[in-house]
């Protein structure tokens, strides 16, 4: 037996876009030298391109023995890799597929270990995954959901729905989050969590981010003619906007164009992506701030923040991640984790928001903790814009509130 390893470095991209691709390059020969190490002499290593390697494993008598390798490469990820004057950590995501079992030919071989590493990113990245029958039929939805979003701007498919954000204080709108839709005439109702990983791949987050930003803007500016100004809308930023060297220009062209207020744009930007920025990214952040929007860290919580370097942010807003409203109030990790986040940044003079609430018991304990802001279903699902100022332009979220408690659970 045989296998054939396919190595994919996560989030790779990063280090060249903000350290360019001298360190990137660095640093490719020293993962290659670890590769190396860490394999017997009858395997190959390749580098196939950009950041991505494939290792041959002949001779093997289980198939277990490839698994068994695969672990061993992941392994050796945890421990830092030099390149020139940087230390970096890194990981990868590694597809595996035997051979003659899961393919007799090179391209075969290729495109399912291709595969499992693609299941290895969407489980999460530095995993091993191995080759199954069904990976085919997910690869070949993936390929053509890639050919369909290409055209999806032109045919007019995207559209943004409004998720409204509620005081715990004074149950006042205070804002409202854009959300991006795609319906697909074939496809349907497309989730984000489907097309927004694509789209950051194959580069057309940057037309897509761009759409957002625009409709936004417009929609805005159609509400403020006809209703009272009730708080900022917020847009997300993926991590290839904000490195765009003309990104700050762009956004206030909007501003201008739309006759906006900039504190009525809230942007949020993910923890994971700041914390892996250098002093680059805190400029581009310290002028938009300059502008007067407001900026936001989405996420928060799921990633892994520098404290030192948090407090060097210019941001108004620490957005708590579903992920730990959910299991409220009655998971204590997640009661702890929430409470030291809303301590977190009240202590640095920032607001705090809860996304995902979705009970009064959630509502009440984030009340009881001092979060400032909620949004989520015990408010309103995200509305296309003639629902959302048609509910939420011309009454009170406290006289609408009240029914929440007889809504069906969502």
């Amino acid at each position: 037996m045989g296998a054939v390893l396919f190595l994919d470095l996560d989030r790779f991209k990063h280090i060249n876009d903000s350290l360019g691709h001298p360190v990137g390059d660095l640093l490719l020969k020293s993962i290659a030298h670890r590769l190396k190490e860490s394999l017997r002499d009858i395997d190959t290593v390749a580098r196939l391109g950009g950041d991505e390697f494939i290792i041959l494993l002949p001779g093997l008598q289980t198939a277990g023995d490839a698994e068994s390798i695969a672990t061993k490469l992941l392994n050796s990820f945890s421990a830092p890799f030099q390149a020139g004057e940087h230390e970096f950590f890194i990981s990868t995501s590694i597809g595996a597929a035997l051979f003659p079992t899961d393919g007799g030919d090179v391209a075969t071989l290729i495109k399912n270990a291709d595969a499992a590493m693609y299941r290895s990113k969407a489980k999460g990245r530095n995993r091993v995954e191995s080759y199954t029958r069904d990976l085919t039929a997910q690869a070949s939805e993936r390929i053509a959901l890639e050919h369909e979003l290409r055209r999806a701007i032109e045919r007019n498919e995207f559209t943004l729905s409004y998720q409204p954000k509620v005081s715990l204080l004074t149950q006042r709108l205070v804002g409202a989050e854009a959300l991006i839709r795609w319906s697909h005439p074939t496809f349907g109702d497309v989730p984000p969590e489907r097309f927004i990983p694509l789209a950051e791949e194959n580069g057309m987050i940057l037309q897509i981010g761009e759409w957002v930003l625009e409709r936004a803007c417009q929609q805005l500016h159609q509400w403020n003619q006809t209703y009272d100004i009730f708080g900022s809308l917020s847009v997300n930023l993926a991590g290839a906007q904000l490195r765009q060297p003309n990104l700050v220009n762009r956004i206030e062209q909007l501003l201008t164009e739309y006759r906006l207020q900039p504190g009525c744009l809230q942007l949020e930007i993910t923890e994971n992506f700041i914390m892996s920025q250098t002093e680059e990214a805190l400029s581009v952040l310290h002028r938009l701030k300059n502008l007067g929007v407001q900026l936001a860290i989405d996420d928060f919580g799921t990633g892994y923040s520098s404290l030192s370097y948090l407090k060097r942010l210019p941001l108004d807003i620490l957005k708590i991640d579903q992920s730990f409203v959910r299991g409220l109030p009655d998971d204590p990790h997640d009661a702890a984790i929430v409470r030291a986040i809303i301590a977190l940044g009240r202590s640095m003079q920032l607001t705090v928001i809860a996304e995902g609430v979705e009970n009064l018991e959630q509502q009440q304990f984030l009340a009881d903790e001092g979060c400032e802001q909620i949004q989520g279903y015990i408010v309103s699902l995200p509305l296309p814009p003639e629902e959302f100022c048609a509910t939420f332009l011309r009454i009170t979220v406290s006289d609408f509130s009240d029914s929440t408690a007889r809504k069906p659970s969502l």
